[in-house]
């Protein structure tokens, strides 16, 4: 169910985009997504601001606090983080109010690499397609060869390569097929 700001965000994104673009959803609401490395949140114990602190998750998964020193919190959804932090503090602290909200999200990245003019890796802000990438990458370097683009795809064991045309994304608009998820490379030869 979308809140009343949700729904006027979703009003005016239309108003801006014009007919014939559809609005997908974010790729998960937010109570189910899973925090990872490089995200940024907010811990705050209500009445306790010596343990309240805002805190990166380190490239091992862990956040660090006051009494409990290293705790996993990467592969956690926010609401199992908080319920972990407040059976720990249990121990120090007589019910203990947790909160956990993540500040910012860095975990959600793509990589862009051969023939652009910025390669690296971007952080991913929502459904991003290949033409977004290729925009934050600065564009193609005068020998890129467009037409033979190629997504790499990992998930688990499996290595998918999904070839990808830039003047067929262009003329025919973004399919689903040329929107990138995390974890995704560019390659622009």
């Amino acid at each position: 169910m979308l809140t009343r700001w949700a729904r006027a965000a979703v009003a005016v994104a239309a108003l801006v985009l014009g007919p014939g673009y559809s609005l997908a959803a974010p790729p998960d609401p937010p109570s189910g997504y899973t925090i990872g490395a490089e995200d940024i949140l907010d811990v705050t114990v209500w009445n306790n601001t010596g343990i309240s602190r805002t805190v990166p998750v380190r490239p091992d998964g862990k956040i660090s606090l006051p009494l409990l020193d290293d705790v996993q919190a990467a592969g956690l959804t926010p609401k199992q983080l908080k319920a972990d932090l407040t059976r720990r503090l249990a121990k120090y602290i007589g019910s203990p109010e947790v909160s956990v909200v993540v500040r910012e999200i860095h975990s959600l990245k793509v990589a862009v690499i051969g023939e652009v003019r910025k390669p690296g890796r971007f952080d991913l802000r929502g459904r991003t397609s290949v033409l977004d990438a290729i925009a934050l990458a600065g564009g193609f370097n005068d020998f890129a060869r467009r037409s033979k683009m190629t997504i790499v795809r990992v998930q688990g064991s499996t290595v998918t390569r999904i070839p990808c045309d830039y003047n067929k994304v262009v003329s025919e608009g973004p399919i689903e097929t040329f929107f990138l998820r995390p974890g995704d490379t560019l390659v622009v030869p």
